[in-house]
């Protein structure tokens, strides 16, 4: 399994799991859609690494990676 989501490749599909902590930033991203359970695309890392931007359930989402170091996932494809 890959660690962070900076290193997946344009195009993987990733399954959410879950996060490896509780805070008020997961809560506002559960409240977003990302519970376990949910598929998104990694879309594209910004040059310098931040953000970094999934697609799921219809929009697109952009994450500073040091925010999304807690969220777990597995890869589907």
């Amino acid at each position: 399994m890959t660690s962070s989501l900076a290193d997946l490749d344009t195009g993987t599909v990733i399954r959410i799991t879950g996060f490896a902590e509780d805070s008020a930033y997961n809560a506002q991203l559960k409240r977003l859609g990302m519970v376990p359970g949910t598929v998104a695309t990694f879309l594209r890392c910004a040059p310098l690494g931040d953000p970094i931007e999934l697609r799921l359930r219809g929009y697109s989402l952009a994450l500073r990676p040091s925010e999304a170091i807690s969220l777990q996932f597995e890869i589907v494809s």
